[in-house]
């Protein structure tokens, strides 16, 4: 902006040793005023019009930067969920008691080394725990996540 002055000056200079009428170098130099004035105006409504537009995109970058913020807390708690139960060895399992249908989830740390069985907290029956890899005939049909049962029909369809 000095530069801008200093240009400034040095024209209104020229006109003072150029021009020898009096009337005429006011005149001249008025209508530079006012040319200057008109620039400073449209210079000042541009930057304004700058800052309107800045503001608008970093309102919108807060309004990105506060949904990537979300995103990547449902990635965290997703991963946690994933990979931090199997890093420290907790594992959840539901379990459908076969006495009184309760199902409840239970950490199998928590059951201790043998882990054979667990106390219904609803009826407090002991429930057998069967780790046997092998399927069992005659499945009692109590369990929500076996997709065994059914196979037998299916057989019959086919």
């Amino acid at each position: 902006m000095a530069r801008l002055g200093e240009e400034y000056n040095r024209i209104l200079s020229e006109i003072e040793q150029t021009i020898s009428n009096e009337s005429e170098k006011e005149i001249v130099k008025q209508k530079i005023m006012e040319l200057a004035s008109l620039f400073i105006s449209n210079m000042e409504k541009m930057s304004d019009m700058v800052d309107n537009k800045l503001a608008k995109v970093e309102e919108k970058q807060k309004e990105l930067d506060s949904k990537i913020e979300k995103i990547n807390k449902s990635v965290s708690e997703i991963e946690n969920d994933i990979y931090d139960e199997e890093e420290n060895g907790e594992f959840d399992f539901e379990i459908v008691c076969p006495y009184c249908s309760y199902e409840f989830v239970t950490d199998l740390n928590m059951l201790g080394e043998e882990k054979n069985e667990i106390k219904c907290p609803e009826c407090n029956n002991i429930i057998e725990l069967d780790w046997n890899d092998d399927e069992e005939e005659g499945c009692s049909g109590h369990c929500s996540g076996c997709h065994g049962c059914g196979e037998d029909e299916e057989d019959d369809d086919m």
